[in-house]
C-alpha cells in the first residue's frame, strides 16, 4: 500500500485487531506487527505514527515484552494503551506498580480537554479500564492528562517528544468517545492525511492482479461466503475472462444457497463451474457423530473434489484465495500467537502445480471486504451474509448426518433467519442447530417422539466471545410455532442463552 501507515504494535492485547480497525474507520491505513519489531524495520515502513497494544503482563516482571528502546528516539508520535501507556512510563524511568485498587469495566474518566489528544472531547467520559498495575510515578517530561477516582495518572502526555498515553481502552464500544480520541491522534498529532478508502485500495489491487497475472489464467475455490465472493467479484473486474470458479456443493448449504450463489456469480465475466457433490459428502459421513472427525473428513473431501475438477480445467497458473487480514494474524505469519490454523495461509498446495498465489483482499478486515463487496455490486444476500462455517450444516447437526436432518435443519433455520430479519436491529449471528435430543411431544390427539431445535443469537464485536442476544419473547413465540408447525419430525424448540465462554458460537 501507498498509504500512510498507522504500525499497530502488538504486546500480547485481545484488542490488537480492534485498535487497527478503529485507525482504518478514520480512513488511515493501519498494519499490526510484533511489539519485538526493531527501530531498523520500523523506519523501513516509515509509519506516521505507532500505537502499543494493551497486554496481560506486568511490565516491571523479567521477561515481560519491551520495545526496542532506539524507537522512541525515532520522532515517530506513539500512542500507548494500557500495557502500552506502562511500557511507555517504564521506558522512560517511571513507576509501575500493582495499586491497592484495582480498575475493571466503565470507569468514569476526567479529561483535560487542553491536550490535542482529547480535543473536542468531554470533560468527562465512561471508559474501560481493564487493569491490576497503573503508572505511579511519572517519568521526567510527562504529565497528567486524565485521571479517575482511583487512578491518577489515567492518560499521561509528552507532547515534547510527541508521547501520549491511556490506562483505558479508546478502541472498544463501551469507551465513550473512544474513537475520537484515537482520531485525535491521527489527525492531531500524527498530521494524517486520510488517504485510505476502499475505492483507493480497490483501485490498486485492481492494478497490481493485472500487473501480476498478465493474460494468464486464475483459479478460485469459490465457497460462497463473503471473503471468496468479494475475491470473485474483484478478480473479474480486474482480468474479466481470465477467472475461473469452481463451487463445491456439498450439500450441507443452507436453503436455497446454492442456487443464489449460482444465480449471482453466472452473470458475472468468469468461468463459473458448479460441483454437485452432496452424495459424495454425504456417504463419506455416514455413521460419523464426532465433530472433529466431520470436520476432518469434509475438509479432505472438498479437497479432492477441487482438486479433481481443478485438473479438468486445464493449465491455470495462478491460484487465488479469499484469505483476510485476521486470517494471517490468527495463522502466526506476523509473528503473533498462533490462534488458529487457517486453511488459505502458509503458501501453496503441494499436490498443484500453480506459479504463484493472488490475494487481493489479504489486507482487510471483515468488515471492509463488506465495504469492498457493495462497491463491487455484489447483493446483501451476499455481501451481509451470515457468517457459516466451512463444514456447513453439518457441525449444526448433533450426531450423524443425514438427508433426512439436513432436509429438518434447512427449513428450521430458514423460519428462525426469516423471523430475526424482521428486526429493526439484528443480532451480529443467529442460527438454529439440530440436537439429537428426541422427546415427548403431542400434537392433536397423537403422542410423538421427535426432534429438539436449538435456536441460537448472539452478539459479538469479535467473535473471539459473544453475549446471548435477549431476542424479544414475542419473536422466539411466533419463530418456535411455526417450526413445529411447518418442520416435520420437530417438536420442541429451545433457545440457547449462553455466552462465550464458557460455551462457543457454534455447537460442534
Amino acid at each position: 500500500m501507498s498509504n500512510q501507515t498507522v504500525l499497530v504494535l502488538d504486546f500480547g492485547g485481545q484488542y490488537k485487531e480492534l485498535i487497527a480497525r478503529r485507525v482504518r474507520e478514520c480512513s488511515v491505513y493501519s498494519v499490526i506487527k510484533p511489539g519485538t519489531l526493531s527501530a531498523d524495520e520500523i523506519l523501513h515502513i516509515a509509519p506516521i505514527g505507532i500505537i502499543f497494544t494493551g497486554g496481560p503482563n506486568s511490565v516491571y516482571e523479567e521477561g515481560a515484552p519491551r520495545c526496542d528502546p532506539k524507537l522512541f528516539a525515532l520522532g515517530i508520535p506513539i500512542l500507548g494503551i494500557c500495557y502500552g501507556a506502562q511500557l511507555m512510563a517504564h521506558s522512560f524511568g517511571g513507576s509501575v506498580g500493582p495499586h491497592r485498587t484495582k480498575e475493571f469495566g466503565r470507569t468514569r474518566v476526567f479529561l483535560d480537554t487542553s491536550s490535542p489528544l482529547f480535543q473536542n472531547l468531554p470533560d468527562e467520559i465512561m471508559g474501560l479500564m481493564s487493569h491490576n498495575d497503573q503508572v505511579l510515578k511519572l517519568p521526567d517530561g510527562f504529565s497528567s492528562i486524565a485521571n479517575t477516582k482511583n487512578c491518577p495518572n489515567a492518560a499521561i502526555a509528552n507532547p515534547d517528544r510527541k508521547l501520549y498515553a491511556v490506562q483505558f481502552h479508546p478502541e472498544v464500544e463501551t469507551t465513550d468517545c473512544g474513537t475520537q480520541v484515537i482520531r485525535n491522534f491521527l489527525y492531531e498529532i500524527c498530521g494524517a492525511a486520510g488517504d485510505y478508502t476502499m475505492e483507493d485500495y480497490l483501485k490498486q489491487q485492481i492494478a497490481l492482479v493485472r500487473e501480476k497475472v498478465g493474460s494468464d489464467r486464475v483459479l478460485l475455490a469459490l465457497s460462497g461466503g463473503v471473503d471468496s465472493a468479494v475475491c470473485a467479484a474483484l478478480l473479474s473486474q480486474a482480468i474479466p475472462g481470465q477467472l475461473t470458479c469452481i463451487f463445491v456443493d456439498h450439500g450441507l448449504m443452507r436453503k436455497n444457497e446454492g442456487d443464489e450463489i449460482e444465480a449471482v456469480f453466472s452473470k458475472r465475466d468468469l468461468k463459473f463451474v458448479r460441483v454437485n457433490a452432496g452424495d459424495r459428502f454425504l456417504s463419506a459421513l455416514k455413521g460419523v457423530s464426532d465433530p472433529e472427525q466431520k470436520r476432518k473428513i469434509i475438509g479432505k473431501e472438498f479437497v479432492a473434489v477441487f482438486d479433481d475438477e481443478a485438473q479438468a480445467q486445464g493449465k491455470i497458473k495462478y491460484l487465488a484465495q479469499g484469505t483476510i487480514y485476521p486470517d494471517v494474524i490468527e495463522s502466526g505469519a506476523i509473528n503473533s500467537a498462533n490462534i488458529k490454523s487457517h486453511h488459505n495461509v502458509g503458501g501453496l498446495p503441494e499436490k498443484m502445480s500453480f506459479s504463484g498465489i493472488i490475494e487481493p483482499l489479504r489486507g482487510l478486515f471483515k468488515d471492509e471486504v463488506r465495504v469492498l463487496g457493495k462497491q463491487l455490486g455484489l447483493p446483501s444476500q451476499i455481501v451481509n451474509r451470515q457468517p457459516f462455517p466451512g463444514p456447513g450444516l453439518a457441525i449444526r447437526i448433533i450426531g450423524e448426518v443425514t438427508e433426512e436432518k439436513l432436509a429438518i435443519l434447512r427449513e428450521a433455520d430458514a423460519i428462525f433467519r426469516a423471523e430475526v430479519e424482521r428486526l429493526r436491529v439484528k443480532p451480529h449471528q443467529y442460527f438454529a442447530v439440530l440436537t439429537n435430543v428426541r422427546s415427548v411431544g403431542v400434537m392433536g390427539d397423537f403422542r410423538t417422539y421427535d426432534y429438539t431445535v436449538a435456536l441460537r443469537a448472539v452478539n459479538t464485536s469479535d467473535f473471539m466471545t459473544c453475549s446471548y442476544a435477549k431476542l424479544p419473547h414475542t419473536l422466539l413465540e411466533r419463530a418456535a410455532a411455526r417450526i413445529v408447525n411447518e418442520v416435520p419430525s420437530v417438536n420442541r424448540v429451545v433457545f440457547d442463552i449462553t455466552g462465550k465462554p464458557p460455551a462457543t458460537i457454534e455447537w460442534e
